[in-house]
């Protein structure tokens, strides 16, 4: 049987055809996105979040199937957002820190209002009881995000970190918080002894947590406004800020390793010292 001759119209298609598509996966190997919030929780928390500015929204197809539900409760609520980008998931990878887990969605956004003691403290007198989290210099941001993640669960009404040792509440620090970032306000201070001198003069009782703590959490008297302060892995809580502290705590440990990581620790804390 006589072969099919290609005609040079036909050849030039094809060769055209493969390009565009080598291009194609070329563009998308060294393709990159600005991306501050992946994962479905942050996304999605940050979605939903009235006071959330979004600029882009970021899908593979096979995210975007599970994320119609959102878009829809966010039209109800009448929230204004953009129209989601279908992307691949390579560009995702490519603009992601290594290794993380985006789950085919990233959100490009503008950063939260700023929020500084003040506001909490303010937030506090309304209320009329208030949980604050300070971390002295916890770097991390998985630790920050798991403690984040713990104070929203718990109820806690604010996290405080100084401004020089402290992660931006994005990337990492944001997926591990699951969508936690847009519930508790974080402020960042510059001098931590100071913030606690201020928190105390709105009365509130500083509580170290240093295994070298007099009394155990359990045993301590109930307050309706506390900060609880926690350092960073072996270095635990500085000098100057474990002085101001008004009582320091240790948590009931007595297996065969005397410490926790601060990220658990401090949701053990939360959970003893909650209202």
């Amino acid at each position: 049987m006589k072969k099919r001759q290609k005609t040079p119209h036909n050849r030039q298609k094809q060769r055209s055809h493969k390009v565009r598509r080598d291009e194609g996966r070329d563009k998308d190997k060294a393709q990159k996105v600005k991306i501050d919030l992946f994962g479905h929780h942050a996304v999605v928390e940050a979605w939903l979040n009235p006071a959330r500015h979004i600029h882009v929204l970021y899908l593979t197809d096979k995210a975007a199937e599970g994320f119609e539900d959102i878009v829809r409760t966010a039209q109800k609520k009448g929230l204004k957002r953009p129209e989601p980008i279908i992307i691949d998931r390579s560009v995702l990878d490519h603009s992601t820190p290594m290794g993380s887990v985006h789950q085919g969605i990233g959100l490009n956004v503008q950063a939260l209002e700023p929020t500084d003691i003040h506001d909490l403290i303010r937030a506090g007198e309304v209320e009329g009881k208030s949980l604050l989290v300070m971390l002295d210099q916890v770097t991390d941001p998985h630790n920050v995000g798991a403690i984040l993640r713990s104070a929203c669960v718990f109820g806690a009404t604010g996290l405080i970190m100084q401004k020089k040792h402290a992660p931006e509440l994005t990337g990492v620090l944001a997926k591990t918080a699951c969508g936690g970032v847009e519930h508790v306000p974080v402020a960042y201070e510059t001098n931590l002894t100071r913030s606690l001198e201020t928190l105390q003069e709105a009365g509130y009782m500083a509580i170290g947590l240093d295994e070298r703590g007099e009394q155990e959490i359990g045993e301590l008297e109930r307050f309706d406004k506390v900060v609880i302060v926690l350092g960073a892995e072996g270095p635990g809580l500085r000098r100057l800020v474990r002085e101001q502290c008004d009582i320091l705590t240790r948590l009931p440990t007595n297996g065969p390793i005397s410490s926790l990581n601060v990220s658990n620790a401090a949701a053990v804390a939360l959970y003893a010292l909650k209202n």
